[in-house]
């Protein structure tokens, strides 16, 4: 689908990082770059106050605290659903921020993250950032990542979304942002 401006812009994106919980990140298969990437795209959420909902599936703890840290008073949705908009929460967390654009990650990405892209692409532009989404198993990740790419959802990673969304060099967003892509 064609866009007047091809880039993210902050103006219409949403960051939604998908039940980056402590539990179920020590089983993933790249939990360290994950997790660090995660730790990023918050911190930057931050500096550049875009708008954040987390999702925290119910019975496996809280978000891993370095993420929750920087994004104090983001809204976070307990669930049970593996499809995030399955919840009513979440649905309406989404609605009130009223964002064309839904910036992914978190985990499992073959499950809730894949779930919540394909039903979002319904009624958003969906961005699924590839170095910050895990599954256990890297072939799940794989045939995750694929799939959604082939449903129409764009594939990104971590730097790819920060500078977007910077746009230039020579701020002080960019200066306070550097040490986070160094």
């Amino acid at each position: 689908m064609p866009y007047a401006d091809p880039l993210l812009n902050r103006q219409d994106s949403v960051l939604v990082i998908i039940d980056a919980q402590g539990k179920l990140m020590r089983v993933m298969s790249d939990k360290g770059p994950c997790t660090d990437n995660l730790i990023r795209l918050a911190a930057f959420s931050r500096v550049i106050d875009l708008p954040v909902v987390l999702t925290e599936q119910q019975k496996l703890g809280p978000t891993i605290p370095e993420i929750m840290e920087p994004l104090e008073g983001s809204p976070v949705v307990s669930k049970i659903t593996f499809d995030c908009f399955a919840c009513s929460d979440f649905s309406q967390a989404i609605a009130d921020l009223d964002k064309a654009t839904l910036i992914l990650c978190g985990i499992e990405s073959h499950i809730c993250v894949l779930q919540t892209a394909l039903v979002a692409l319904k009624t958003h532009r969906v961005q699924v950032i590839t170095d910050a989404v895990s599954s256990r198993s890297k072939h799940n990740w794989e045939i995750a990542i694929r799939r959604m790419e082939k449903a129409g959802c764009e594939l990104t990673t971590t730097e790819m979304v920060i500078y977007e969304l910077l746009r230039k060099a020579g701020t002080d967003e960019f200066r306070e942002v550097l040490p986070l892509v160094k």
